[in-house]
């Protein structure tokens, strides 16, 4: 290697994000917990304004998307774009100032949410000035990224990349999109859109940002640390190139299936129909791929827990991405919407798929952007793993048993044609599915615990600054 030409890896943006998203992982899941409690135990809201459920909800929802997601997607764009380009980070003082920007975003929807600033926006709930703030992050997060790719070394543009690209994308024309609004107060703004018009724009976004933000960029993820944790290459890189254009041109189609039943027109619900259910194809295709990876690997998942929490993802995402196009069929979904069913679907990706899949890369990458050979304890990666799979199975079968339940009592008609159970009543019979959900939320809350204390450990341990300097590309 010729050393008068060779730079080093910026590594410690990563640290830095790798180190948050396990913090807000705790943040988030706990808070989650505590309001699954809620739900079982209501005295738990305290009767107060700010620990209420309807305010700690939203709260939940942006700490465990934005605060555990978003830092995991930066933390792992930020380290492979770099390894796919042979390049260094493009503008590492912006890729700072994403990360500094990135907190605060986050600190600002933890004081503004639980005091009732809201646009009641499903995932857009923080207000206009924070939207600005966003904004303004998440082109300095392009300008880093595909500054790294067009800066590259090597001619070729890996698939994880396209995947991470099309997610920075999309999620930024959803953002703006989105959130045109009018600003009447420091704190208080109304949407653009009206009625009907608003509700289709909103989940145009809502289900795109699981489309784009939970699906494409973990995507990313998934398409360079299970290759890298099996050591084998991608199983067809032709089907990834086919997965990657199917899907970014499917799924941008199926958000009016959450409006079915509504004011919405009926041509556009069924459009949303079909494309959720031509989105099984290519969502199976990349699942199919990342599983036929291990082809000639099978074995490691013996010895090895980082690659069992990533292949074990990826049979939630399968499982997940089949279910969602079936609740979008419109029969299906006369029973599953408004209940617990819908609930349990989100947190089979959200747990299973999305949890799953960056705590297998942070595992991954974590000693090898600290400089070390690996986590201090594998044992306590084992640990983690069957909390995490069991906490996710608890939580997502109590609430299968729940929405079922549900649908079903909520229409069932006497002969005279009057409803045989009041909403209450389903109340009641859904507390024990309340109950489970709370604990097998629990574990998982127990396991990003003792991934706290791992990464704890081996960070403690560990010399960076060397590393950085070791950590030579030609």
């Amino acid at each position: 290697m010729n050393t008068a030409t060779s730079t080093a890896y910026h590594y410690k943006v990563v640290r830095q994000f790798a180190i948050m998203t396990v913090v807000w992982g705790i943040v988030g899941m706990g808070l989650g917990v505590f309001i699954a409690a809620q739900l079982a135990w209501p005295f738990l809201n305290f009767d107060l304004p700010w620990t209420s459920f309807g305010r700690l909800r939203p709260l939940h929802t942006n700490a465990v998307i934005f605060a555990f997601g978003g830092c995991a997607l930066f933390a792992t764009s930020y380290y492979s774009v770099q390894r796919t380009c042979q390049t260094t980070l493009f503008a590492p003082k912006l890729a700072a100032f994403t990360f500094w920007g990135w907190q605060l975003v986050i600190l600002l929807a933890a004081i503004s949410l639980p005091l009732g600033f809201t646009s009641s926006k499903e995932y857009a709930e923080l207000e206009w000035p924070i939207d600005l703030l966003i904004t303004i992050v998440w082109v300095a997060y392009a300008i880093v990224f595909f500054g790294t790719l067009a800066t590259r070394k090597v001619k070729h543009i890996y698939v994880g990349n396209w995947f991470f690209g099309a997610f920075i994308l999309t999620v930024a024309i959803l953002h703006i999109v989105n959130n045109l609004e009018i600003p009447v107060t420091a704190m208080k703004s109304y949407s653009l859109y009206a009625g009907a018009t608003d509700a289709m724009v909103q989940w145009w976004y809502g289900h795109n940002a699981v489309g784009f933000f939970l699906t494409a960029g973990f995507l990313g993820i998934m398409y360079y640390f299970v290759p890298k944790q099996a050591e084998r290459p991608v199983y067809s890189y032709r089907l990834s190139i086919v997965h990657f254009w199917a899907l970014i041109t499917v799924y941008i189609w199926a958000g009016p299936h959450h409006l079915h039943y509504t004011a919405l027109p009926d041509w556009a619900q069924s459009l949303g129909m079909v494309m959720s259910l031509i989105l099984l194809a290519p969502s199976w295709g990349g699942m199919i791929n990342g599983m036929m990876t291990l082809s000639g690997a099978w074995h490691k998942l013996r010895s090895d827990p980082i690659l069992r929490f990533l292949v074990v993802s990826l049979a939630f995402y399968g499982m997940s991405t089949f279910e969602g196009p079936m609740m979008a069929i419109k029969t299906v979904n006369a029973l599953s919407h408004y209940t617990d069913w819908t609930i349990g679907h989100v947190h089979a990706g959200a747990l299973g798929w999305v949890a799953m899949v960056s705590i297998g890369a942070l595992y991954h990458l974590i000693p090898k952007v600290f400089g070390r050979e690996q986590m201090h304890s594998i044992g306590l990666i084992n640990t983690h793993f069957w909390l995490a799979t069991i906490g996710t199975v608890l939580y997502i079968a109590s609430m299968w048993v729940n929405g079922i339940a549900q649908g079903l009592m909520w229409r069932a008609i006497n002969e005279d044609g009057t409803l045989t159970y009041s909403f209450v009543e389903a109340l009641e019979a859904s507390h024990p599915g309340f109950v489970v959900r709370m604990i097998g939320g629990a574990i998982f809350f127990t396991g990003m615990l003792v991934m706290a204390y791992n990464t704890w450990r081996t960070v403690r341990a560990a010399k960076p600054a060397e590393y950085d300097a070791a950590a030579q590309i030609a």
